[in-house]
């Protein structure tokens, strides 16, 4: 074990998607196109939520930061991971790995937030719509993010830290397409209850936490849905719910599928296809889910479309 800690890990192997090399093409193309659209449709949501001015409500003001979570985590892990395809062998840098790690929880964690202060958002507009612009000010909208993004930093570096001032044995293959926290765990030679005791209580803390908020939202919704005597209203409700409904049920299913299935049922594969879905296709499938659903976001896109013919 002493000369395993005399070893000194100035880099990682990332095992990748697959071993087989026919596949490297057809996955670097495909993987390449859900990027592309996924990061031209964050940056797209991004931009028509800042300069439109019919979506300057703190609806679109929270959608704007999913989008800016969503670009942020899927930047993070689908760059390296393409040019990971083209290279002999997938290396990445110690350093790299850890700065990879700590802004990949960043941004995974602050989505888990936002979902849940937008379904808190859907919460008062609906229940309480009189009051709507006074209980969501623009005060309390900066915080409502401003204080899940400190939180997420804290815990991203609290990990990260713990993680990389710890001891590799030398042994330096993950079994995955990016730095993660569980792949890295089991290259430690050191002691890892702390660190696995510390993750398992954040993780639970942050899944549960925002689950909880979403679920009593919801639940408040749907009672005051059902106690509405207009059947228009209703459908107006349900509509404006409908969307944020969508993304809330894709990406706390895929992540509950992933961490709270039985251990013995869990394979690398599997992992990987979970990861997959919820690090690089959701963040392309939430701006075309707003985009396709959401009336105000469509027209917003039709005036901004025109208003670029009308200047070329």
């Amino acid at each position: 074990m002493e000369e395993h800690n005399l070893t000194v890990v100035t880099e990682f192997i990332l095992l990748g998607i697959t071993d087989r090399p026919e596949l490297q093409a057809p996955l670097f193309v495909l993987f390449l196109i859900i990027y592309a659209i996924s990061v031209l449709g964050n940056m797209g949501m991004i931009i028509l939520t800042k300069l439109d001015s019919r979506l300057q409500t703190p609806m679109y003001f929270f959608l704007r930061h999913l989008a800016l979570t969503d670009l942020g985590y899927s930047t993070t892990v689908g760059p390296k991971m393409l040019v990971n395809f083209v290279v002999d062998q997938n290396t990445i840098s110690y350093y790299f790995c850890a700065t990879q790690l700590a802004f990949f929880l960043v941004f995974i964690v602050s989505e888990l937030f936002i979902l849940s202060t937008m379904s808190y958002d859907r919460y008062v507009a609906i229940c309480n719509p009189l009051l709507y612009t006074v209980i969501m000010s623009q005060r309390v909208c900066h915080r409502l993010v401003a204080i899940p993004y400190l939180y997420c930093t804290f815990v991203s570096l609290l990990v990260t830290m713990k993680i990389f001032s710890s001891s590799f044995c030398g042994h330096n293959v993950i079994s995955h397409f990016y730095c993660d926290s569980l792949p890295l765990l089991s290259l430690l030679c050191s002691d890892t209850q702390e660190i696995e005791l510390i993750v398992l209580i954040l993780a639970a803390f942050d899944l549960i936490s925002s689950l909880l908020v979403v679920l009593m939202s919801y639940l408040l919704i749907f009672v005051a849905i059902l106690r509405m005597n207009s059947a228009e209203g209703r459908r107006k409700a349900f509509s404006t719910c409908g969307s944020h409904l969508t993304l809330v049920t894709v990406f706390y299913g895929t992540l509950i599928f992933m961490y709270v299935q039985p251990k013995a049922s869990h394979s690398s594969d599997t992992d990987k296809l979970a990861s997959i879905f919820y690090t690089l296709v959701i963040p392309m499938l939430n701006p075309l889910i707003y985009s396709l659903r959401n009336k105000d976001v469509k027209c917003a896109l039709q005036r901004t479309w025109n208003n670029l013919c009308n200047i070329f």
